[in-house]
């Protein structure tokens, strides 16, 4: 399926390549940046009528040429227009030394700029190109533009963000409106960039679509049903219960069973055909007691495991939550090493010394398991990984799916979901008031119930962590676990 070009994600280097292609394909790149600049000064009319001043902050590159656009246009409407630049704006090339010289606003340094009540600010600094800290005289105006509270427009991206992976590189403006042009960045969807954009508004400015799509990382997007509905399958007229898989998630001793049945009662919601708590003997009568749905099994060490798997329809497991940590979880898994295996909490924490007889076992054939690591579960299983402050969360998870053969959902407000073949997808969909206790459990659930179905472990991932945030939006603020449960609605 071909995406809108909107939702595609380009990282700040390709959108540059994507500029230098449209300049040698003989598009006027001065028009481009009119438009771009043009753009900007409607979004600031249109969202801010009453300013008293628009304040065009301008920078050293073609992000300060479309402010020059910007405040040419502002002028043009008669509105009370202040220019303020970084750097010699003499010493501007190609086009935003065009803006510069038809701008009709005489600029003035950046240290000169003394905010008032009813001021916009209008951003156009560095936009998503930035790789380094901010100057210290930029600096001091965010910090007064944020103390006096005056609403930022930004150009591009929010001036101290990292448009490859939407960290601060030093501080930041915290817009409440960003203006883009042709495609979003990563920076623009992972935190804390996200929440530093305010609201994002796509521009089009007329690059072709042919020159958008050539460069863009076709193997990465923002996760959403495009991106994965077709390999779900879907429930036909001649659908049984075990055509849909039957899914089976661990429970832990009898103080600790209620976030399996929260699991696997996911799973069940998920779409799953059948779902079996497979519980110590010793939890039997609690589980037995709370359950109805879904089946119960008594397994109580490796060998009883084994004996149970001669059964082939047991096609999905889930192993972590409440399960407990340690040598008994270590075994479990690696005996499954030929199912699908969602590997959650517990299970994952089980591994932190030495995750590769994990990595080993499933690392021949399909992808067959699926990782749900918090930042710190992350850091226990890929270290290395985790302590490379120069990747981004996309750059993490990619490298830790490759090296587990697995499908990693990296978790967080901005959780990342990455394939061993380098796909990945940014979630955006989930409320803040997801983060509760079970939660997890959930969403481990959810995914269990898609793969049993047959679904791939990338796109079961994907499909799941989407479905987690949709249930948590129907649910709203206060939900508790079992409100999310009920709020599933399955493909």
């Amino acid at each position: 399926m071909t995406l809108p070009l909107a939702d595609l994600l380009l990282t700040p280097d390709a959108m540059a390549a994507v500029d230098r292609a449209a300049a040698a394909s003989g598009i006027n790149s001065y028009g481009l940046m009119e438009r771009a600049g043009q753009a900007v000064a409607a979004v600031a009319l249109r969202h801010f009528p009453e300013a008293r001043r628009y304040i065009v902050l301008c920078g050293p590159g073609n992000n300060g040429g479309d402010g020059y656009v910007a405040a040419r246009a502002l002028k043009e409407t008669g509105a009370e227009v202040r220019l303020f630049h970084l750097g010699d704006p003499r010493r501007l090339k190609g086009d935003a030394a065009l803006a510069f010289a038809d701008c009709p606003v005489e600029g003035e340094t950046i240290e000169g700029f003394i905010p008032l009540a009813g001021d916009i600010v209008i951003d156009a600094i560095f936009g998503a190109g930035l790789s380094r800290s901010v100057p210290d005289d930029l600096a001091a105006v965010i910090a007064l533009v944020a103390e006096v509270g005056i609403p930022v427009i930004s150009v591009d991206l929010p001036s101290g963000l990292d448009g490859r992976s939407g960290q601060i590189l030093g501080t930041a403006f915290r817009a409440v409106r960003t203006v883009t042009f042709m495609t979003r960045k990563p920076g623009h969807l992972l935190l804390p960039g996200r929440d530093l954009c305010g609201e994002l508004e796509v521009f089009d400015i007329g690059i072709p679509g042919r020159i958008v799509r050539t460069h863009a990382d076709r193997s990465l997007g923002e996760n959403e049903p495009a991106q994965w509905h077709a390999a779900i399958p879907s429930a036909g007229v001649e659908t049984h219960k075990y055509k849909r898989g039957h899914l089976v998630v661990f429970s832990g001793g009898p103080d600790a069973t209620g976030a399996a049945r929260m699991s696997a009662m996911a799973g069940l919601k998920a779409g799953a055909g059948l779902v079996t708590i497979a519980s110590p003997s010793e939890a039997m009568g609690v589980n037995a007691g709370l359950l109805t749905a879904v089946m119960l099994h008594a397994v109580d060490d490796e060998a009883a495991l084994r004996k149970w798997l001669t059964d082939q329809r047991l096609s999905t497991f889930i192993l972590g939550p409440g399960f407990g940590a340690g040598e008994k979880a270590r075994q479990f898994c690696l005996a499954l090493a030929d199912r699908h295996l969602v590997l959650d909490a517990d299970g994952i924490t089980s591994f932190r010394d030495d995750p590769r007889p994990l990595f080993d076992a499933f690392a021949e054939g399909p992808t067959r398991l699926v990782l749900t690591p918090h930042e710190g579960e992350f850091g226990r299983l890929f270290p290395d990984i985790a302590a490379d402050e120069r990747s981004s969360k996309i750059d993490k998870a990619r490298a830790a799916a490759k090296r587990a053969n697995a499908a990693i959902i990296y978790k967080g407000a901005d959780t990342v979901i990455a394939a061993p073949d380098g796909r990945a997808v940014i979630n955006a969909n989930a409320p803040p008031w997801l983060a509760t206790a079970g939660s997890g459990d959930v969403l481990a659930g959810i995914v269990g119930g898609l793969l049993a179905q047959g679904a791939p472990a990338f796109e079961a991932a994907a499909a799941g962590v989407w479905l987690h945030g949709l249930a948590g939006q129907h649910a709203g603020k206060g939900l508790t676990a079992e409100d999310l449960v009920a709020a599933i609605k399955p493909l």
